[in-house]
């Protein structure tokens, strides 16, 4: 018997384990995302190819303690690697947890990496090769404090991909929470029996194909081409063949009759988009897929019990609030009024949202899609179930005169109060009001003011509060607090942007997260900058560094600036605007470069002496890799980890910092300056740097009165 672990959406770990002891797994233990289970290669097969559920399906290794990484990378080590490594499978690997030394998984992967490949050296005489898509063998380390856990991830990538999938749409909602919304709904025992299926707002398709793929009794995975076990020396193509053959055998042509599964939206775009997903997994007969309005949703056939399952917008953004409260209303409406003796399952992004509907949930379940948590609400569509819609006023009363909203409210008052004032005193336009100050509403509240026309806006990101917090606690002290903004500050809800802010992890990084929202311009230290509250996690102005933008400018006349990883350039423009003779302003991302040549525009900088550049920041200071220039004033600002696809391996501020000054120092001009800063929370400045170089903190001197909540906000230092 082996030891496997599966992993899943939150809040469907029951159905999982449902699944497992149908495929013949042993000892299950449930978990909060996911299921441990013992059983044969059997069962895991089964379960990757046939799993409706799981994200990824790993096989334990081994485990062990490890203090730090060199005891990690010795003890991987240890391992026969070239025993699960086929010749010429490529490798790619994981690290994830939360472990005391190895704060960065990517570090954490790099050392499990460095183990496996020397291993294999040992035995082989050769390196294998890595490859980040898709490899031949996928190995993931868990960290629960210094336990380590080493696994194969035989699925090889999430198993809620399921191949069909061409284009995403809007907001799409991942195919294994679509199929546990199904399942727990009972649409597989109705499926059976001939109900009928209808999902009014369908998008690209997916709950419609989820629920014929049920219907059918089709496995999910059955026509995907890669699992992450094809590069594996266990491997057993015979067992495996058999496996695919039994799911084979299970699929059915045919629905039962009378059942229809139809799917409808009202745009064009997201139908064909649903009909090419369809007719990639193979259910174009079974299915029909129309453009129609929520207004004219009818049940499929006019007899028979059915099944209406939507995942309607959830009005995450405040200004879509309203919106999702309409359409909820018009949800429940039809509802009510066609399709009675029907069941639904409509997944929920508030508790609000669901009063609208006018029907009591039979049941209620919490769900996450992604990072987004959810209610999944069940109802049966009969006159004893319906009650008045909305009452929402009494309700969000109750959150905002609510012990803890009051407590809320009345240190954001207070906070507003000496800040306001202090702001209009030194002619500042945007500024933190609020960061983390009480720790139970962990916030970050940021209040700008734009020109043209004038507005204020409230830009609110809330820390992802850690695993062990309860889901419903936090659930409540966001809606608590997100409920006396508008009153305390006097900013409209449309008005107000909220996001959260969590510890990346693999390949994310902060991106893109809305595609249409719009620019807006803002002053600061008498010049106008490009402020975005909707596309980005940052608005492309860090207001923490505000005090060093003025060091610069301050520093800056008569001089050749050089501005390294110049972000949006408002550095840059200080720069220009402390009288500057010429600026180098060198990053990665092309549109952030054009951001900076908006901002320079902004501030009248123009001319061939203010250069952007589009580069690696360690690539292009390496020499040979630009010309010969000195610069008397350069900024060195870096991220604190990045390890973006367009970039030369990983950087680690923490481990990089001494090569990156070292070569910024080559490019100072004599009698020049480098101003080097971090938002690293426990940096720590390597101490062989002082003996090369004049070094002087000057972190307090940059830290802004709005900050000084939180002094370990960045780190920064004149260099000389």
């Amino acid at each position: 018997m082996r030891q496997f672990r599966a992993s899943s959406p939150r809040g469907l770990a029951d159905l999982l384990a449902r699944e497992l002891t149908i495929f013949g797994a042993d000892n299950l233990r449930e978990r909060s995302a996911g299921v441990t289970f013992s059983g044969d290669l059997r069962v895991a097969y089964r379960a990757c190819v046939g799993s409706r559920i799981a994200n990824r399906i790993f096989l334990e290794l081994a485990a062990f303690e490890a203090r730090d990484a060199q005891e990690f990378y010795g003890a991987a080590r240890e391992l026969n690697w070239a025993a699960e490594l086929a010749p010429d499978a490529t490798l790619a690997c994981e690290f994830t947890g939360k472990h005391p030394n190895i704060t960065h998984t990517h570090f954490g992967a790099l050392k499990l990496k460095d183990a496996i490949v020397d291993a294999v050296r040992d035995v082989r005489g050769t390196r294998p090769d890595v490859a980040l898509e898709r490899p031949g063998l996928r190995v993931h380390a868990h960290a629960n404090g210094t336990r380590i856990t080493l696994s194969l991830d035989l699925s090889g990538e999430s198993l809620h991909r399921r191949g069909y999938r061409a284009t995403a749409g809007e907001a799409p909602l991942k195919e294994n929470v679509a199929a546990g919304m199904l399942l727990r709904a009972g649409w597989a025992e109705m499926a059976a029996e001939g109900a009928s299926f209808l999902d009014p707002l369908c998008g690209s398709g997916t709950l419609v194909i989820e629920a014929a793929w049920i219907a059918a009794r089709r496995a999910p995975n059955l026509g995907r081409q890669y699992f992450g076990f094809l590069g594996w020396r266990g491997h057993d193509p015979t067992l495996w063949s058999e496996v695919l053959q039994e799911a084979r055998e299970r699929v059915g042509t045919r629905l039962p009759q009378p059942a229809v599964i139809r799917g409808t939206d009202r745009d064009p775009g997201a139908i064909r988009d649903a009909r090419a997903n369809a007719a990639r997994a193979g259910i174009s007969e079974l299915v029909q897929l129309e453009v129609g309005l929520l207004a004219d949703a009818r049940p499929p056939v006019s007899n028979g019990n059915g099944l209406l399952a939507v995942n309607p917008p959830y009005g995450v953004r405040l200004e879509d609030h309203d919106q999702a409260l309409s359409l909820h209303r018009e949800l429940g409406g039809v509802l009510r009024g066609r399709f009675q003796g029907w069941q639904a399952a409509i997944l929920i992004g508030a508790p609000q949202l669901g009063r609208e509907l006018g029907l009591r949930a039979s049941r209620t379940h919490v769900l996450w899609n992604g990072g987004i948590e959810c209610r999944l609400l069940r109802l049966r569509v009969d006159p004893a179930s319906e009650r008045e819609p909305g009452r929402l006023g009494r309700a969000d009363s109750a959150v905002r005169d609510s012990p803890g909203a009051r407590m809320f409210a009345n240190r954001l008052a207070k906070n507003l109060k000496r800040l306001q004032s202090w702001a209009a005193r030194s002619g500042i336009s945007c500024y933190r009001l609020y960061d983390a100050d009480m720790p139970e509403y962990a916030f970050a509240i940021d209040r700008y003011r734009t020109i043209d026309p004038p507005m204020e806006w409230l830009y609110v990101q809330e820390y992802a509060a850690p695993a062990e917090i309860e889901p419903e606690s936090v659930r409540r002290r966001r809606q608590e607090a997100l409920s006396v903004l508008p009153e305390v500050t006097g900013v409209p809800r449309e008005r107000i942007r909220v996001r959260t802010r969590r510890r990346m992890r693999g390949s994310d990084q902060y991106g893109k997260v809305h595609e249409e929202g719009a620019f807006h311009v803002v002053e600061e230290g008498g010049l106008k900058f490009q402020v975005n509250f909707d596309e980005y996690l940052d608005t492309g102005l860090f207001l923490d560094h505000r005090l060093t933008r003025e060091r610069l400018r301050s520093h800056a006349r008569g001089k050749r600036f050089l501005n390294l990883f110049a972000y949006t350039g408002t550095a840059t423009a200080y720069a220009a605007a402390g009288g500057a003779t010429a600026s180098t302003s060198v990053d990665l991302s092309r549109t952030y470069l054009d951001w900076t040549r908006r901002n320079l525009t902004l501030n009248d900088v123009s001319g061939s002496q203010h250069e952007l550049i589009q580069a690696d920041c360690r690539e292009w200071l390496q020499p040979g890799s630009r010309g010969g220039a000195r610069y008397e004033l350069i900024l060195l600002d870096p991220p604190t980890f990045s390890n973006s696809k367009r970039m030369q391996g990983i950087l680690d501020i923490a481990r990089d910092h001494p090569a990156l000054i070292d070569a910024c120092m080559s490019l100072l001009a004599p009698g020049g300056l480098l101003i080097f800063s971090t938002n690293a929370q426990r940096f720590r400045l390597e101490p062989a740097l002082g003996t090369r170089y004049r070094i002087r903190d000057i972190s307090a001197a940059t830290l802004p009165e709005d900050f000084e909540r939180n002094p370990r906000i960045h780190h920064c230092f004149e260099i000389g």
